[in-house]
């Protein structure tokens, strides 16, 4: 039940703050406005103070297990490339990005159910796809 209650606080957060705006995000894809790359930046700072605090003093999770992180591969390779690239493609014909679609969808703008049945329709192929798409 503490993810379902962290969920909808997140998503009331993200409604309040507008990050979820389709005008606030139209507004960041033209230039037209600072405040998305001030939230992002914000989220960034906030990441990194996050690793910074949990590898200085071994913070451990809810249940008491180390939180490991292990060290990333930084190559960027063709399905980076393209997974990126349909993302932002994506993100930029609906207006938003596929988290908060359950944030937006609670407010009452059940159009995005379609971009969420799209996601989920995506989601499979790539399941489908996976084995023969480039690594």
């Amino acid at each position: 039940m503490r993810f379902i209650f962290t969920g909808i606080f997140f998503g009331f957060v993200l409604v309040k703050t507008e990050v979820v705006s389709w005008f606030r995000i139209q507004e960041m894809f033209l230039f037209d406005h600072i405040y998305m790359y001030g939230v992002f930046a914000l989220a960034i700072l906030t990441g990194v103070v996050s690793l910074f605090v949990i590898r200085k003093f071994n913070v451990k999770d809810i249940d008491g297990n180390p939180i490991v992180i292990g060290e990333k591969d930084n190559t960027v390779t063709k399905r980076y490339v393209l997974g990126g690239a349909f993302f932002g493609l994506g993100w930029g014909l609906v207006g938003t990005c596929p988290g908060p679609l359950y944030a937006l969808i609670g407010s009452g703008y059940f159009i995005l159910l379609v971009p969420l049945f799209s996601a989920f329709i995506g989601a499979g192929m790539y399941g489908v796809l996976q084995s023969k798409l480039p690594h």
